[in-house]
């Protein structure tokens, strides 16, 4: 497994973001670069509580937001702060909101996109 699903998943340090690798999706069949998406996935770290407002306005414009949180966790009250502005934001629209990892990373979606709880595959 990667390293970004690794950290997910709980078996290793959080990713960094030079640990991302860019793919060249234009060569497989069916991919559409011209074609606009109805929605994003994006990934954000936040580190104080002043990061948030650009997360919120990301999940309140429809997209899905993988939150790095783990720099976080150094700070309980920011980390619990940070989590309830969070679960705010997955309530208003209402989305959803999970933790992965550990509670290393969050993921928060948009209106009508619910997060299973599920696991697919694995032990």
């Amino acid at each position: 497994m990667g390293k970004f699903l690794d950290s997910i998943m709980g078996k290793s340090a959080p990713a960094h973001q030079d640990d991302y690798m860019e793919l060249d999706l234009a060569s497989y069949e069916g991919t559409a670069s011209d074609e606009p998406a109805s929605m994003l996935v994006k990934v954000a770290q936040i580190s104080d509580i002043k990061d948030t407002p650009r997360v919120k306005d990301e999940v309140y414009n429809g997209n899905v937001v993988i939150v790095d949180i783990s720099r976080l966790k150094l700070d309980k009250i920011m980390y619990e702060r940070v989590l309830k502005d969070l679960r705010e934001v997955a309530n208003d629209v209402n989305g959803d909101i999970i933790g992965l990892g550990d509670q290393h990373y969050v993921i928060v979606t948009p209106m009508s996109v619910k997060i299973s709880r599920e696991r697919i595959g694995g032990a």
